[in-house]
């Protein structure tokens, strides 16, 4: 096992740099650069996402500004809507976001950066990345937890019944319900809820906005507790609703396969009770692959929760986070965020192999190849 722990781990190296090699250079041909935002702002041209750009960037192009009305019978620069904008203005925005250097240099010095943790400060925001990423983590971190919790907690038991009870009335009309479920996106249930629950059209029982009220820290610490899942309850049910289905099918399919094996038929032959056979016998095996994904399911909800379910309900997380850095090319933010998911799904990963071992020890990876 530690020689394949080893492995696993030297080959996250070759992996990180896959990601980060074909991510960059993606966006070296994406149209609209930070220099090009800076200059839609100077110019009054940006609109959507550009009209969000502000900090060390919006300061530098109102000095800029005042610059490019002096000259404005500059020369034409290679960067779009630039025209009558002094050229040694535009070199200084160069400077200023790393693009007066070569595209190779710039992705090792990014990759040297990266790999002491250094993901340097956001273009606009005047603010360093880590503290970007702490800032709307909380957001992140609550619906990820309570909604890996309330799909486990759910799906477990339900699944196990449904096994138990394959092909009854319970089973049939539980399936229906889990089916359709399933099929209704997640955004579109969390506009139903809002309708239904926060004021909508009929009932006005939930917030619609934030991760707690305004006067959170002024309440008895019982009354934080209460706020705090009350504004929680319409985002995690939007989102649970999909994760929801999959884990309770997967745990029904799981058990029905280990209930019809020999060693089943066995155990009941010999007096087992069928709580004795299905807690016994049945749960560890059945719940091998359920339990061993745990560890990916967590991460993926935590680090990946819902972009639209963010904007609806005003959550300024770190997939809105993600979304609007990409949208005003704030590549510090992009690059800094899609290197601490690949590195944390990469080891995830190889905990999810840990966890098949521990529950099986009948599994062994040291004749695996990676």
């Amino acid at each position: 096992m530690t020689a394949y722990i080893l492995r696993r781990l030297l080959f996250i190296i070759p992996t990180m740099f896959g990601i980060m090699l074909v991510s960059f250079v993606v966006v070296q041909f994406a149209p609209g650069g930070p220099v090009e935002q800076v200059i839609a702002k100077l110019t009054g041209s940006d609109t959507g996402a550009t009209s969000r750009i502000s900090g060390g960037g919006g300061d530098f192009g109102a000095r800029g500004a005042a610059q490019g009305g002096a000259q404005f019978d500059a020369v034409s620069s290679k960067y779009r809507g630039a025209q009558g904008l002094d050229p040694e203005f535009i070199k200084k925005l160069e400077k200023q976001f790393g693009f007066d250097k070569p595209a190779y240099e710039r992705f090792f010095i990014m990759l040297w950066n990266y790999a002491r943790f250094d993901f340097g400060n956001s273009y606009f925001r005047d603010v360093s990345v880590i503290q970007l990423i702490k800032e709307k983590l909380p957001v992140s971190m609550s619906l990820g937890v309570w909604m890996t919790l309330l799909t486990y907690l759910i799906s477990i038991p339900l699944g196990i019944k449904k096994a138990v009870d394959d092909g009854s009335q319970f089973d049939m009309w539980t399936s229906t319900v889990i089916i359709i479920g399933y099929a209704i996106p997640g955004f579109l249930f969390a506009i139903l809820l809002i309708i239904l629950f926060a004021g909508g059209s009929f009932f006005d029982w939930f917030p619609l906005r934030g991760l707690v009220s305004e006067n959170f820290w002024s309440l008895p610490w019982y009354k934080q507790i209460l706020d705090y899942f009350w504004h929680l309850t319409l985002p995690i049910v939007s989102m649970a609703l999909s994760a929801f289905a999959t884990m309770t099918l997967l745990t029904k399919n799981s058990f029905l396969d280990e209930i019809r094996k020999q060693y089943v038929l066995t155990a009941r032959a010999k007096g087992c009770s069928r709580n004795q056979v299905l807690y016994g016998h049945v749960f560890r095996n059945a719940m091998l692959i359920v339990i061993a994904g745990f560890p990916g399911a967590f991460v993926h909800a935590f680090f990946t929760g819902s972009l639209l379910i963010e904007t609806i309900f005003s959550l300024d997380g770190l997939g809105l986070l993600g979304f609007e850095s990409v949208l005003n090319r704030d590549y510090p933010v992009v690059f800094a965020t899609l290197y601490i998911f690949s590195l944390v799904g990469v080891v995830v990963n190889l905990l999810s192999d840990l966890t098949y071992t521990w529950i099986d020890p009948r599994i062994d990876f040291e004749t695996r190849e990676v």
